[in-house]
Order: structure tokens, then sequence, then C-alpha cells
């Protein structure tokens, strides 16, 4: 960035903040405002943003973010209570995201006559992850039943990562010829997951021990405890890509090691919430001017319509066949389903296929992606907290409450991503 580039975003930076206060629990998010800034100052806008970046500077710049906000949002998560409240995000995962990538396949066979089978898979897996902080009071308002909150924020902090081994395989096989027999399929998710698991775990348990004895016997500044903390996810995003594995699962397993080991109360995550904000604002600000304004000026009804079928059939389908047999009500799997963002893991892996991917359909898969993000920004932004109203409002009013799997109780954790002071 030079000098221009930095005086807008520290322009939209003080400006959202100042505010900030007014803007909480409105329809209006972090996310909507800085996309909606990157579109108006990029190249397709006003111009005041050079969008002639380099891919790999902005790939960066994503990967820290996501990998940062997985970090601290695994930190907060309660683990034993999680193992008692384990089946929701467990069937979110399991059954849900799966068929989810399996539709988005379905439905870009359909739509797009340039995809094959893998690319159009490449194009589901991408757009599979969900980013909670685009709805955030769906799992802050405390109206709402803290299983459903919890489940929808640990499903978003773990598909992520998941997601990445089946990109792997995936891609592989749309840029090879003869494919990838299963043995070497099985190897790609063994190192993906195996290396991340790995590299979290061993990142995780060492910097709490250390941070751990360190504050007990004195010797740690403050500030340095602070800085240290966002340490630790770096550590274990580098350890997992020295095992060959998942960087995004390793920085998540990170956050649940070191708050097992280290405790999750007491820790300074005020200074990682703060870079973790920073950097989220700048990855939508740049997303809004590098890459929204040129798909939107490439538009077809029919990229529109994958965006479209993307954030509602080919997420509240699997949703809905991942809940039978849990006795949901009608309210929560559509509120469940609905509430599936796509935000910064769709925007990392669509930049990973452009620095990476030799895909001649890499231009069209980055487009779709760029329309259904923001697509997921504005509406997710505009009915999150209308819907978490209404729907706390059902399950307060609900004259068998206490009777219902909604009630079954669960730790309340914050969702990752930019938020609102106060």
């Amino acid at each position: 960035m030079d000098g221009g580039d930095l005086t807008v975003l520290a322009v939209a930076v003080l400006g959202y903040a100042a505010a900030s206060g007014r803007l909480k629990g409105t329809i209006v998010t972090p996310a909507m405002v800085f996309v909606g800034v990157g579109l108006a100052v990029g190249g397709s806008g006003l111009g005041w943003i050079d969008v002639q970046f380099s891919v790999g500077a902005v790939q960066a710049l994503t990967t820290a973010t996501l990998t940062l906000v997985l970090f601290t949002d695994a930190l907060r998560i309660d683990v034993p209570a999680l193992r008692q409240e384990i089946d929701l995000p467990r069937r979110l995962l399991g059954v849900g995201l799966p068929l989810t990538i399996l539709a988005g396949a379905g439905v870009a066979l359909l739509l797009f006559d340039e995809l094959g089978l893998w690319p159009a898979a490449v194009l589901a897996t991408v757009l599979a992850p969900t980013d909670a902080a685009l709805g955030q009071a769906v799992v802050t308002d405390p109206s709402l039943p803290s299983r459903i909150r919890q489940g929808l924020n640990v499903e978003s902090g773990l598909n992520d990562g998941l997601c990445v081994p089946f990109l792997a395989i995936f891609l592989t096989l749309a840029e090879s010829e003869e494919g990838l027999d299963r043995g070497e399929a099985l190897r790609v998710v063994v190192e993906e997951v195996g290396g991340g698991l790995l590299g979290g775990l061993v990142a995780g348990v060492l910097g709490a021990i250390v941070l751990r004895t360190a504050v007990r016997r004195g010797w740690v500044e403050a500030s340095w405890h602070a800085i240290a903390l966002v340490a630790v996810p770096a550590g274990a995003f580098g350890l997992a890509v020295l095992f060959h594995g998942s960087g995004f699962i390793a920085a998540f397993v990170a956050g649940l090691a070191f708050g097992r080991v280290a405790g999750r109360e007491g820790q300074p995550t005020a200074f990682a919430d703060g870079v973790g904000e920073l950097l989220g604002a700048m990855t939508f600000l740049v997303f809004g001017a590098v890459a929204l304004g040129p798909a939107l000026g490439d538009l077809t009804w029919v990229v529109l319509a994958y965006a479209v079928l993307s954030l509602t059939i080919v997420r509240m389908l699997p949703v809905a066949l991942s809940l039978v047999g849990t006795d949901p009500q009608a309210a929560t799997v559509t509120f469940v389903g609905w509430f599936g963002p796509r935000g910064l893991a769709s925007i990392v892996f669509a930049l990973d296929l452009v620095a990476e991917s030799g895909l001649d359909e890499t231009p069209l898969i980055v487009q779709v992606v760029a329309v259904t993000v923001a697509l997921s920004v504005l509406l997710h932004g505009l009915t999150a907290a209308p819907a978490a109203r209404r729907y706390g409002q059902w399950y307060r009013q609900h004259p068998s409450r206490g009777d219902l799997m909604e009630s079954r109780p669960a730790t309340d954790v914050r969702p990752r991503g930019p938020r609102p002071p106060g």
C-alpha cells in the first residue's frame, strides 16, 4: 500500500470507530461498511485505491487475519462444556458440510457449462465455510438458545480448516488429466488434517506452558504477555506448514489446546482482538476495492443465480438433513440454515487459487466467490439482528421451552471478527 491507500484505510477505520457505538445492534455491520468503502474508493469507483495489489501481499493479509481470529475463537470455547454439547456442531460439520459441498458442485454443473466436475467441486468447497462475524447478533444475543449460538460459532471456527483437504484434493484432480487414485486422496487428507492437528497441539501446549510458567513466576510484562499470545497461532501455522498440514486447522486447535492448558479466563486477548479487528477491516476494504468491483463489472444472471442458491438451498437443505433425528423446531432449522454467511475463509481460498492454481476456470470461480461473499455481507448483515430478535422472542414464548432440544445449555462464546466496542 502507498500513502494514499493507507490514508483511505485510516479514515475508514477512524470513521467507523467514531460511529461504532451508534451502529452496535443495528443492521449496519463492520463488514458492510468496509466492503462498501472499498467498492467506492477502488478502481470501479473513485479510483483512490490502487487496485494493482500484489496477490501475494493480499494473500498474506487475509491468511494472517483468518489465522488470528480462528485462534481467538477457539481460545474462548469451554472444551468440557463443548463435549456435552458436541452434537449440533458435529452434525453441521460431519453431515452438513459434505452435503453442502456436494450440493454446491451439483448446482455449479447445472448452471455453468464451462465448469467440469472437479472445478465445480473446487467452487463449492471455496464457498462451503461459514463466517460467524457477518451475523454477529446471531451468536451474541443472549435471548437465543446458547446451544444454537455455540453450535454456529464452533461450526464457523472449524469448517475453514476442514475444507482445506477437500480443496487440495479437488484442485489436484482438476489440474491432473489422469486424476488421483484413492490412496493419493487419502494421503492428502491425512497430511492436511494430521499436520494441522499436530502443529496446533504442539504450539498451543508449549505456548501455554511457557506463558503460564512465566506469569506464575512474575517473569513476563503484561504488554509482552499480550504480544506473545499473538505469536502462538503464528507458530501453529508455521509448524503445520512444516508438517504439510493445514495452518487453519492448526490455528484453531492451538486455541483449544492453549485454553485447556493455560486456562481461558484472565488471558490478555484485547490486543489480539484489536489486531484481528484491524486486519479484518483491511481485508474487507481490499476485497471491495480489488475483487468486488471487477466482479460486478462482468456480472451475469448465471453468476448471480448461483450466489443466491449458494446462500439458500445449497446451505439450508444440507443443514435440514443434518438435523434429522434431533427433533428440532421448524424455526430452528430455518434459522440455522439461513445463518451460514460466506466471508473471510472464502476470500482466502479464492486468493489461494489466484496465487497457486493453474486452472483455466479460476477467473470464473473467483468472480462467483466475490459476488457470493458480497451478497452474504449485505443480506446476512441486514437480517442478523432482526432475525435474532424474532427467533429469541419465539424461543422465550414457546409454551414447552424446557422440553425443546434447543434448551440444552451451552457455554457462551464470542464470534470472530470485527465488533463495535462497548
